[in-house]
């Protein structure tokens, strides 16, 4: 009996294509006869075009005692014009099948749309018709400030929250805007009314300083035009100058510990303020950073996750809270995460051993290396849509870069070495210059960190 040949035929295995080369877009600037800075990025294929709004309103400027009038005034645009009641508002957003987001940071209060292009007509007429003549209801505002004064106690219980507002408190001066929190105290939010509203939307909401990005498949869309007929219509009067507080910090080696009796976990936030992204030190400070606690590959996850099993996961980052149209500002440096209760103390111990072995030894060749292909090399992926290349360019626009920064960025992260990017992550964790914050049970981590010696330690009530 002879065995039968089986023979099968296999299709050819796909091969990669060429690489192409990639960049951030860049964007085309114009502005309309009111005054309003347009920004546009034809992405093909991006059928859901993404807006944002840039409206020059800080919160520096919000009227003392009524810290969280921003955030309302954000809120209080999707509630109705002089066309459309709230209800009947979101009703002709859901038509259009659009989504509409605000929201109030140091450097302004920004809007975001997201729309399928068939529909942006009928979306830019209902944000114009938003921006130029917002309702601020009596009854809408109450009902948005008892919503965030529903808010509060849940972020007050939320730990990761409640010491990112108590690093605010320590790092800056207590007259300073940014040592309060964002959104607001119930004291200072119960304060706000429709009155109030509209007199902080009179005072800093105007077309000539708003920017607003449009990026999508523009293709058969006259943008100029659309542009004109609805957000052109908006006027306003011409802004009066304002100067930009300086931002100061201490950053005196130190640790808080906020109270929660009968925690299982502590919540670490560790930071400092240092450059922003005018600085020449920027790139070097993200890759630095990146490679510190950027991923589960780093070193902070090495030693605190897969060494000790501390915790889940520990980051370093870099944030920007503000910078102004001279250059000046700077960013929250910070290394968050949680442990168990019973591992506070070891944890920060080994996490302080992190930060001077990199001062002793610095970074590898391979964790630099590493980061960048992280970094760089995944940046495609990140700007896929819209909506991601849209807050991005909207981010240059508040922090006053030029419209080509990020494709920069990422040439200059590729070309940073290693010596630059290890000084700049020991400028950024200086460890005789942190401000320690946990959240957790003093009576059973206070004892421990007292004796690692990082710095002077306060219990406050949680």
């Amino acid at each position: 009996m002879t065995e039968a040949t089986v023979t099968m035929d296999f299709h050819p295995q796909p091969q990669g294509g060429e690489a192409k080369p990639w960049a951030f877009p860049a964007p085309e600037r114009s502005t309309l006869p009111n005054g309003l800075t347009v920004l546009r990025s034809h992405r093909p294929g991006q059928q859901v075009v993404a807006v944002e709004l840039n409206l020059d309103a800080p919160l520096d400027t919000e009227p003392d005692g009524l810290d969280g009038i921003a955030t309302i005034m954000a809120r209080a645009f999707s509630e109705g014009t002089d066309r459309h009641s709230a209800e009947e508002f979101a009703a002709e957003l859901e038509r259009c099948g659009a989504t509409l987001d605000a929201h109030a940071d140091h450097p302004g209060v920004r809007l975001s749309l997201e729309v399928p292009v068939s529909r942006l007509p009928k979306a830019l007429g209902l944000l114009a018709d938003a921006l130029r003549a917002p309702a601020f209801a009596d009854s809408e505002v109450k009902r948005l400030v008892r919503n965030r004064l529903d808010e509060i106690p849940h972020e007050m219980a939320n730990p990761n929250r409640r010491a990112a507002k108590e690093l605010s408190k320590e790092l800056f001066p207590a007259t300073a805007r940014m040592s309060r929190p964002r959104q607001g105290t119930e004291e200072t939010v119960e304060r706000i009314d429709a009155a109030a509203v509209r007199s902080f939307y009179d005072a800093h909401v105007r077309p000539s300083t708003t920017t607003a990005v449009v990026v999508g498949d523009l293709a058969g869309t006259d943008l100029g035009q659309l542009l004109a007929d609805t957000l052109g219509e908006w006027t306003g009067p011409a802004p009066e100058p304002r100067p930009a507080a300086p931002i100061t910090a201490d950053d005196t080696g130190r640790v808080v510990i906020v109270d929660r009796p009968g925690a299982v976990q502590t919540q670490l936030l560790i930071g400092r303020i240092g450059p922003d992204r005018h600085d020449r030190v920027w790139p070097a400070q993200v890759l630095g950073a990146y490679c510190l606690g950027g991923t589960l590959t780093s070193r902070l996850d090495r030693v605190l996750r897969e060494e000790k099993g501390y915790t889940y996961g520990v980051r370093a980052f870099a944030q920007v809270l503000r910078s102004d149209a001279h250059g000046t500002g700077a960013s929250l440096l910070a290394i968050s995460g949680s442990v168990d209760t019973e591992s506070t103390g070891p944890a920060l111990d080994d996490l302080w051993k992190v930060l001077r072995t990199l001062a002793a030894e610095g970074l590898t060749d391979a964790e630099r290396d590493v980061a960048v292909q992280n970094l760089v090399g995944v940046a495609p992926l990140r700007y896929e849509t819209a909506a991601a290349v849209a807050s991005t360019l909207a981010d240059q626009v508040e922090q006053h870069l030029p419209d080509d920064f990020q494709a920069q960025l990422y040439r200059m992260l590729a070309e940073t070495g290693t010596v630059e990017a290890t000084a700049a992550a020991v400028n950024a964790f200086p460890v005789d210059r942190l401000v320690t914050v946990l959240v957790g049970d003093a009576g059973q981590i206070a004892e421990p960190v007292k004796a690692l010696g990082i710095g002077e330690v306060t219990v406050v009530t949680g």
